[in-house]
């Protein structure tokens, strides 16, 4: 069965975003770049929330087409032209969309459909919401944190309205130059 990985940054105290969204805090560069890009290409599916899908649809479309255009976006591009992306949204339709399926209801049920189909993990990208949603139904798998040096206070937390306790294991960490930590957890479901 396929996982679903929720692949995110956070301050050090637990923050996706500040209190209005903001995420100037997150520092990414051509390390991080190079070390994601090479996990993410394995993947063939991508998920988002509905915000976050429309942000991703605003640039990754045209993103290497530009004269400017970095590596990372020039790959990251192809990758996303490619990738099957599902959306949790309740005011979407999948009407014109291309290699896109919207999830409106039903959660579990769409979601486990999709683990049950032939291919490589399923990467939740940032997205609090659905992955708030996502944890609450208990169909995350694991988590791929980018812990950035940072205390931000107060903001959107990953983990909010956490019912029942959830074991993770820890599989892999590293650290990287620009002082941000990943750390890559799956869920203990014993």
């Amino acid at each position: 069965m396929r996982k679903i990985i929720s692949f995110m940054h956070i301050s050090l105290d637990g923050f996706v975003a500040g209190p209005n969204g903001e995420m100037d805090w997150i520092k990414v560069d051509e390390e991080i770049f190079d070390f994601v890009g090479k996990r993410i290409s394995e993947g063939d599916t991508a998920l988002y929330g509905r915000v976050t899908y429309q942000m991703m649809e605003n640039y990754w479309p045209t993103a290497a087409d530009k004269p400017t255009a970095t590596r990372h976006d020039r790959e990251h591009s192809k990758w996303y032209a490619k990738v099957h992306k599902v959306v949790l949204s309740k005011t979407m339709n999948d009407a014109g969309l291309t290699n896109t399926t919207i999830i409106a209801d039903n959660l579990t049920d769409r979601i486990n459909e999709i683990k049950q189909q032939a291919g490589n993990d399923i990467l939740l990208f940032g997205s609090p919401t659905a992955t708030h949603s996502l944890i609450q139904l208990n169909l995350i798998d694991g988590y791929w944190l980018f812990v950035n040096p940072v205390i931000l206070g107060r903001g959107i937390p990953l983990f909010a309205d956490i019912k029942d306790k959830i074991k993770l294991n820890l599989l892999t960490t590293r650290q990287f130059t620009c002082g941000v930590t990943e750390l890559n957890y799956t869920v203990d479901r014993q």
